[in-house]
């Protein structure tokens, strides 16, 4: 997606140098540095790159059937131990706020059933919560993965609290940190970017809502609340920072597409599609407003150089400390990477396509948890789309979850690892459950979204009846096993697109608009029971 970018420069060699032998790795927002982002200071994981060669029939088996589960082995992520030591380091200068804490002080408001319609002719759900309207039509946030706490805990409880659900967006307006080198994308220079926030990368954010009871009046709510996700770095005055979660692999991916998240225990894992996952801790989501007034710019701790900071949440142009004072793009929270797990594989798919290879190192567009099995087991699957020379449908497999909380050996995918079944591509998101793999596959704004249902047998993916219809731009699965749905999120925004637009009603221009987002939960006694 095109979009406007800070066009920038390369540093000296020598200055390159410098920082490489320290082992430093700085975003082209920070303090004392040049405007630019060496490709060495890529924020980690990286897999590695090969050369895209078409495969023949040969290298696969056909829709549905059996694919290597070794193809998916993931590796610890090289700069993990370095990564714990700036977090640890961050943690002591910035408070931090609990998943209650931060549920309590929800800002923002979902409405259960409104006017907008991103179902259409498909059914309706069982449940639909519409966001509010800037979160619904933001041209620069596009909701992907879905989680929740029934993912996070057995009993479907963070302490005492329970209702809570995920969600994943991209800065889709200016994806990743890049070198691109086409004119015309509309870059945005730096005056350009101190006065307009949305010129600025911020990555990924994750956003936490709970339906609950408000305590003051008794009567049933939605709150939610963004969280912009961090890459901590030490910066040329040494002094521990973080970025927005970038990506600087343009044109191999523009940015982190966060196409699917799982919460597990206190790890949030997060898909980072060309290179594996990227691990987050619920124990250290950062607060930079304590007191919960934005003017009051309140006090933070000091990092080794003794030096007491302050925090600002009301300038959206900058992001880590500058100048004694820590700014997060206007967010309150902040989550920084802990950890990560990158493809052991060569990654070997094209360049700036959809299509993908048969073998080495898949792509991870989407991830779910499966509780149904032992042990629970994080599935992973591709968003191809096959073309001549590349007829994979896509592959998906599943890792026995727990083990991503070890980082010393590598996770192998294990049970099974199969190609989908639907032989136009275009999966979104899949979950499995009692044996049942739901896949979301999207139709564009034109038409609703499928989502199908399969089954395993003699090691083979199989389809159970017909596609059922769903929202348009359906994305991540998430199963809910207390009140037996499976939720999603619909990705699309008016404007983009004739369709979007055509649809809409002139004497309501905002509210039935097909392509604004929604939350929803299908039940899946309901899916299981269509023709």
């Amino acid at each position: 997606m095109p979009g406007s970018r800070i066009r920038r420069a390369w540093i000296t060699t020598a200055a390159a140098a410098a920082l490489a032998f320290t082992g430093l790795a700085a975003p082209a927002q920070a303090e004392d540095l040049p405007p630019d982002v060496p490709e060495s200071w890529i924020q980690e994981p990286r897999a590695t790159e090969g050369t895209p060669s078409p495969y023949g029939a040969r290298d696969w088996t056909a829709p549905g059937g059996a694919a290597s589960p070794g193809d998916f082995t993931l590796s610890p992520g090289a700069m993990n131990a370095e990564t714990t030591r700036r977090v640890t380091r961050l943690d002591v200068v910035l408070p931090k706020s609990g998943v209650q804490n931060l549920l309590a002080g929800a800002n923002r408001t979902a409405q259960p059933w409104c006017s907008r319609d991103s179902f259409g002719t498909a059914p309706d759900p069982d449940i639909k919560y519409c966001l509010q309207n800037d979160d619904s039509i933001s041209r620069e946030w596009v909701p992907q993965g879905f989680s929740g706490v029934s993912d996070a805990k057995d009993n479907e409880l963070w302490g005492e609290a329970g209702n809570i659900r995920l969600y994943a967006s991209y800065d889709g307006w200016d994806p990743g940190r890049e070198d691109d080198p086409d004119p015309s994308t509309g870059d945005c220079t730096a005056s350009e970017a101190e006065a307009n926030d949305a010129c600025n990368q911020k990555g990924v954010r994750i956003t936490f809502v709970q339906s609950r009871t408000n305590p003051a009046t008794g009567s049933p709510e939605i709150k939610y609340r963004h969280v912009l996700l961090g890459w901590t770095y030490v910066n040329s005055a040494d002094h521990i920072s973080f970025d927005g979660l970038h990506a600087a692999e343009y044109p191999i991916q523009k940015g982190v597409h966060a196409g699917g998240i799982v919460w597990y225990g206190n790890y949030l894992y997060v898909a980072d599609t060309r290179n594996g996952l990227r691990v987050f801790d619920m124990r250290y989501i950062m607060d930079l407003d304590p007191d919960g007034d934005p003017g009051t710019h309140d006090a933070m701790g000091s990092d080794t150089d003794g030096v007491q900071t302050t925090a600002n949440v009301q300038d959206k142009t900058k992001v880590g400390r500058h100048n004694h004072v820590w700014y997060s793009f206007g967010y309150r929270y902040v989550m920084p990477q802990v950890a990560a797990w990158r493809f052991k594989a060569t990654q070997n798919n094209p360049k700036g396509s959809y299509a993908c290879v048969a073998t080495g190192a898949p792509k991870a567009s989407y991830i779910s948890l499966d509780r149904s099995t032992v042990p629970d087991r994080l599935i992973m699957g591709e968003y191809c789309r096959p073309e001549s020379g590349y007829p994979s449908t896509g592959r998906i497999a599943s890792y026995p979850v727990a083990a991503l909380a070890g980082r010393s050996a590598d996770v192998t995918a294990e049970g099974w690892a199969n190609y989908l079944t639907m032989t136009n591509g275009g999966a979104q998101g899949a979950a499995a459950y009692n044996g049942t793999l739901y896949v979301n596959q999207s139709k564009g704004t034109d038409e609703p979204g499928n989502l199908w249902r399969h089954h395993w047998s003699d090691g083979r993916l199989v389809q159970d009846g017909q596609a059922v219809k769903t929202a348009r731009g359906a994305e991540d699965l998430y199963v809910e096993r207390g009140t037996g749905r499976l939720w999603s999120v619909s990705e699309h925004r008016p404007g983009v697109a004739s369709d979007c637009t055509a649809n809409r009603d002139p004497a309501d221009p905002v509210g039935t608009d097909y392509c604004q987002r929604v939350l929803y939960g299908h039940k899946m006694s309901w899916l299981d029971a269509r023709p």
